[in-house]
């Protein structure tokens, strides 16, 4: 790909992107979700945002062909029959307002932050080649786990994959070493900040502090974090043993390392502060958009994400986003699909804040002890159980609202449930290839560098023997 491609066909998509951004910005939310009587409806007004779900965790898998090229128009099928019906019961304006509303708060800011780290991410390549040796091996995948929380899970694995399968591209035994990869640098690597996973993001879109998962999740990401990388270091211990000497010639010699496209460090930098800034600065301006007042300070920061994006474009090399594979695809291809979820679960949460008086009522029942009281450890596995199969980012939100979805509340009194439900999200998200989008993604690239990967099942036997015992200790030690 080179920068007149760049700028061109991709730079025609992130325009379209952009004003789809700004029309979403400039709807009128003259009716919000909220607005909407969730205890008036019935459970097959979660049909949609199921199938929307559904679809994507089997489709890809059962129909890989028939996804890849129909994946737009599914979606919109989906969001049409959560649209449509919605319409019908609330009338069109209400309707219409509900949808625009929860793109203007919440998709908008959601993909264009995603936008903006895949970019810039995309742009920073790691060349040259280390001898692997479990210690090398165990600090790149620190190294990784510690960048996802500031640069993405995506972002992150995007840049430390390719150098780790050219460590480890002469051994017999590697596969342990992406299977570690996924857990470390995909998934619980992303759990200090909200830049990190999106149902974190979502969260702080909601109200969630910046700073409270770096507070409160620490302790338990560390745990999970160190737990791995002892266990990796003496699992490759052992099976490099097993291999005294190469399988095969290195077909990457050993090069010393440098980093390429750091300039995107910079605008990464950028992101960070422009989110920091729509935390902290709040000066009470806002600016009305047909009836709706939205504040400065949100429509600076989607500014500046646009603006970083065209600018890590404009400023990156071919060579680098070639170094990287780095093509506009997969965001794409997340921007629909999340449009169909945000489509679809708009009367999902009407109907989870009727609580006990909506068609959720037993599951409501599910996450409280007899007293009434949230139970954390039913929070922490039933988030983790759904986004092991679903998307994550989704799960969060739903059982954000079965919370009672107040971020003050959660983030004080009721802080161990917020832990619970943000920890099952990023975490369990590691228990499948589909749990999180970016385990799919290594384990393509794994796959087209000769890495015998695990089938579906069979990284989950791996899953279910190193993650499943490290979750019943973080239930016992932090969620009691």
């Amino acid at each position: 790909m080179n920068t007149a491609q760049l700028t061109g066909a991709a730079g025609r998509r992130l325009a379209a992107l952009a004003a789809g951004c700004v029309f979403a910005i400039s709807a009128n939310p003259a009716f919000a979700a909220e607005a909407l009587d969730g205890s008036k409806l019935a459970i097959w007004w979660a049909l949609p945002f199921a199938g929307m779900l559904l679809s994507i965790a089997l489709l890809p898998l059962l129909t890989p062909d028939l996804w890849h090229h129909h994946y737009g128009k599914i979606t919109a099928m989906w969001g049409l029959m959560a649209a449509i019906p919605l319409a019908f019961f609330a009338g069109p304006g209400a309707a219409w307002g509900a949808i625009f509303h929860t793109f203007a708060l919440e998709y908008v800011p959601f993909i264009l932050l995603l936008l903006a780290l895949f970019t810039t991410a995309g742009g920073i390549v790691v060349r040259g080649n280390l001898h692997a040796t479990p210690l090398i091996n165990t600090g790149i995948l620190a190294a990784g786990t510690f960048c996802a929380s500031f640069i993405g899970t995506t972002g992150a694995a995007m840049i430390f994959i390719r150098p780790l399968l050219r460590a480890n591209d002469d051994r017999k035994y590697n596969v342990h070493v992406v299977v570690f990869f996924i857990f470390l640098v995909a998934n619980i690597g992303g759990a200090l900040t909200p830049l990190g996973d999106p149902p974190l993001f979502l969260g702080f879109l909601r109200g969630v502090d910046f700073f409270w998962t770096t507070k409160f999740l620490w302790m338990g990401t560390l745990f999970a974090a160190v737990l791995l990388l002892a266990i990796f270091f003496l699992l490759d211990t052992w099976l490099q043993k097993k291999e005294p000497e190469r399988q095969r010639k290195d077909p990457t010699p050993d090069t010393p390392l440098h980093v390429t496209g750091l300039q995107n460090l910079v605008l990464i930098g950028v992101i960070i502060g422009a989110i920091l800034m729509s935390a902290n600065w709040k000066p009470g301006i806002n600016v009305s958009l047909w009836g709706t007042d939205i504040p400065i300070q949100n429509l600076l920061r989607e500014s500046i994400m646009i603006g970083v994006t065209i600018v890590s474009v404009m400023i990156t090399s071919k060579d680098d986003r070639e170094a990287n594979g780095f093509n506009w695809g997969p965001i794409v291809e997340v921007a629909k699909l999340f449009a169909g979820i945000f489509a679809c679960i708009i009367p999902v949460l009407a109907m989870l804040q009727a609580g006990k008086n909506g068609v959720f009522a037993p599951l409501v029942a599910m996450v409280a002890n007899p007293d009434g009281s949230p139970s954390n450890t039913a929070y922490f596995w039933l988030t983790g159980i759904l986004s092991s199969f679903l998307d994550n980012a989704p799960t969060y939100l739903v059982f954000f609202e079965l919370a009672g979805g107040n971020p003050q509340t959660l983030m004080t009194s009721m802080s161990q449930t917020l832990v619970a439900i943000s920890l099952g999200a990023v975490f369990m998200g590691a228990n499948t290839y589909i749990g999180n989008a970016p385990n799919f993604m290594v384990y393509a690239i794994a796959r087209s560098s000769g890495v015998k990967m695990p089938s579906f099942f069979g990284y989950m036997l791996w899953s279910g023997a190193f993650l499943i015992p490290i979750f019943v200790l973080i239930t016992f030690i932090f969620l009691r």
